[in-house]
């Protein structure tokens, strides 16, 4: 089974971008971390990032038929688009937003997120732990269980 995280705008700059708000994790360490998470629930995981909507709105067209699922960090088209929305929704897979912050601690414009109503679940502010989070959460909401050995073990603690 296999799953897509989907990075928004800016998501590329991780580690050199606002490091007091974001922190010093680079993007490319997220997605290792979320591939070693799939791999605890036998997941394979793909990675995707893009600065331009269409972009983030074509990849979700093409993954679904190969995904069961998506893991989102929409960046701030979470506030404004209703066509990422309208793709999620109309892909007909479930989806798990994710954001580095706490958006209800942010400017008044950024805690308002347009996908919300449609996710499967939102985890915000643990920074790039929310990605194995939100990993964790949308394997469960898809059947899928922790293989066993010692991270396992962790989890069910």
């Amino acid at each position: 089974m296999r799953i897509g995280v989907v990075h928004g705008p800016n998501l590329n700059l991780l580690g050199q971008r606002e490091p007091e708000l974001y922190g010093s994790v680079t993007l490319a360490e997220i997605d290792a971390g979320c591939v070693r998470v799939g791999q605890e629930f036998g997941l394979e995981v793909e990675m995707f990032q893009a600065n331009a909507e269409a972009a983030l709105i074509d990849y979700i067209h093409d993954a679904a038929p190969r995904v069961a699922g998506f893991v989102v960090n929409a960046g701030a088209y979470t506030h404004t688009s209703v066509a990422l929305l309208d793709a999620l929704v109309g892909v007909d897979r479930p989806f798990v937003e994710v954001h580095l912050t706490n958006l209800s601690a942010r400017e008044e414009f950024r805690q308002r997120s347009l996908l919300a109503a449609r996710a499967a679940g939102i985890i915000q502010g643990f920074g790039p732990a929310g990605y194995a989070l939100a990993i964790r959460g949308l394997a469960g909401r898809l059947g899928r269980a922790a293989a066993p050995g010692p991270a396992a073990a962790a989890v069910r603690s």
